[in-house]
């Protein structure tokens, strides 16, 4: 465990030693600023919910930009064995990079938190929502997160890891969009229940339900090991 908190303190140092962190959380800001004041006031309710939504969407492309070089840029510079030679497990190497950029979505996520402050000011803001809207963007960030990981583990190259971490988390966000053109059946039960938003929206209206989290959870260790084997398939190579 204490490797893997190094692991990840230094991944979250190394964000805010360059550029790329403040440009891509500056232009989710931005986004997510405009959007939502713009729909705020146009609907009229004290409610948060658009920023569920907003953030949502924006992570089907900041996940992939956030993860893209976790393991592919290390593959490309040959660090990667370097680091694998070293007394460090591959888990503790997986979970570590996770962490650390999850840590960054954190700080993210606490920026935003402006948000429902600024909109209680203009009315009763019922808060039980807010936590749990808020839950519930953890989770699905980590999700998308570890798959942006997965899509790093499997290449070299961080504009190929970026857009298939890119399909992938759009597939899960877009599936049940294609639900009213598919027959009813085994495989629309089946496409609902892979669908980000159909896990997500209980929980920005209150609604805390186990199978939810456990969706989300059981989703993100899915993606860590797979991430886990493809690293380990190295060392036999």
């Amino acid at each position: 465990m204490r490797t893997t908190l190094v692991i990840a303190r230094r991944q979250l140092a190394s964000y805010f030693n360059g550029p790329a962190a403040y440009i891509v959380v500056c232009l989710m800001l931005g986004f997510l600023g405009f959007f939502f004041w713009q729909t705020f006031f146009l609907q009229g309710v004290t409610s948060v919910r658009n920023l569920y939504e907003l953030v949502s969407v924006m992570l089907v492309v900041a996940a992939p930009a956030l993860t893209m070089n976790l393991i592919a840029e290390e593959k490309r510079t040959g660090s990667i064995e370097l680091l694998l030679t070293m007394p460090v497990r591959d888990a503790d190497v997986i979970v570590g990079k996770l962490l650390g950029v999850l840590g960054l979505y954190v700080v993210f996520l606490a920026i935003t938190f402006v948000y429902p402050i600024a909109v209680s000011q203009f009315g009763n803001l019922d808060w039980g929502p807010v936590w749990s809207g808020y839950l519930g963007l953890f989770l699905q960030g980590a999700a998308m997160l570890s798959i942006g990981l997965l899509a790093s583990s499997w290449t070299d190259n961080q504009v190929v890891a970026f857009f298939v971490g890119l399909i992938l988390n759009f597939a899960f966000w877009f599936a049940d969009r294609i639900l009213p053109f598919l027959p009813r059946g085994l495989v629309t039960s089946v496409v609902e229940w892979l669908s980000f938003d159909r896990h997500l929206t209980p929980m920005t209206r209150g609604v805390v339900d186990t199978r939810d989290v456990v969706y989300f959870l059981s989703l993100t260790g899915f993606a860590l090991l797979l991430a886990f084997r493809s690293l380990e398939s190295r060392r036999w190579r």
